[in-house]
């Protein structure tokens, strides 16, 4: 094939059908590499390191499928438990589920194969599924703790404010913020040219990750993941602490040390749970990847992705009394 005097030629991967192709250019990135996909640098860099991994991967993705599918089965079982609080837990362990569900299966089998690639279309998937549940979650955290507030401070009033339909608006709300927020990163992400290098240096397609092995200025997306991540993360945090907070002071005006002690114990562990979630979060997507090394995004994102999820259903649901009794009477 012949070529024209004075222009370079580069192979650039065109993302949006997926496919290759091979344009005229005289910009600096000229250097592109034919690829079909991403390298995933999986955790562990010893056998005895990713087979201790494969263990405590398995243990949590297992653990997290059967306590959030126990307690899907609980709230569908029991009439007792169709109360808006119990909407909205349902729909975290929905959350859960597929949350852990996107990431660990495929983490899981790449311990025992050589071949660590990944398709851009199943990496570009994986990466809108992940931030699309992801950013659900934070926002359903937040409508949590508004449902609790509304429960303590206007205990007459709650049924009325809480209503099923506004509790359907809520949660759909939530899902949409999620599905939108991940649309707008995946479509700006897959419109870049990746001609550096193809190695994610992480264990799942991540969105900073991939940023990272771009040709092209990405500004624009660090910026879009600030302010809408944070605006999204950082609302929902805010919300859940204003609404903790006025709980806390409905419940100094409680005269029983006793019903202190449990509203209190149940915030406490509500609290730990959600900052630890919002906490790591935000250190991967609202700081500047330029000051994020690999080792701490690739630790974080196990406590968020894997753990976190593996101790909602524990502490929302099975800590619960009302909860215990529903699910002693289901199983006997």
């Amino acid at each position: 094939m012949g070529t024209t005097p004075g222009v370079a030629y580069h192979k650039e991967i065109n993302l949006s059908p997926f496919s290759l192709r091979i344009t005229p250019s005289t910009r600096s990135y000229d250097n592109v590499t034919l690829a079909d996909g991403f390298i995933l640098l999986v955790l562990g860099t010893t056998p005895a390191t990713q087979n201790l991994l494969f263990v405590l991967f398995l243990a949590a993705y297992i653990a997290t499928i059967f306590g959030n599918v126990l307690v899907l089965t609980v709230i569908y079982l029991d009439l007792h438990l169709y109360k808006p609080m119990y909407f909205f837990l349902s729909n975290l362990a929905v959350l859960e589920i597929l949350y852990t569900t996107t990431i660990i299966p495929n983490t899981l089998s790449m311990f025992f194969h050589k071949d660590k690639s990944i398709s851009f279309v199943g990496c570009f998937t994986q990466m809108f599924i992940f931030i699309s549940l992801g950013g659900s979650e934070c926002v359903l955290l937040g409508t949590m703790a508004y449902d609790r507030y509304v429960a303590i401070c206007h205990p007459l009033q709650y049924i009325t404010i809480m209503n099923q339909s506004f509790c359907f608006s809520l949660v759909v709300t939530c899902w949409s913020i999620g599905f939108l927020n991940s649309l707008v990163h995946t479509i700006l992400t897959v419109m870049l040219p990746f001609c550096h290098s193809h190695n994610i240096d992480h264990y799942f397609c991540e969105i900073p990750c991939i940023l990272k092995l771009s040709c092209k200025d990405t500004t624009l997306n660090n910026m879009l993941i600030f302010f809408m991540g944070g605006s999204m993360t950082v609302g929902s945090l805010i919300l859940t602490l204003v609404s903790y907070a006025c709980i806390v002071a409905a419940v100094m005006k409680i005269p029983s040390i006793t019903g202190r002690y449990k509203t209190f114990s149940t915030c406490a562990s509500h609290l730990v749970v959600v900052s630890i979630f919002f906490g790591t979060v935000i250190f991967i997507y609202i700081r500047p990847t330029s000051e994020s090394s690999s080792d701490q995004t690739q630790l974080i994102s196990v406590i968020y992705g894997v753990f976190t999820p593996l101790f909602n259903p524990l502490i929302y649901s099975f800590r619960n009394q009302e909860f215990q009794r529903a699910l002693l009477k289901v199983l006997y």
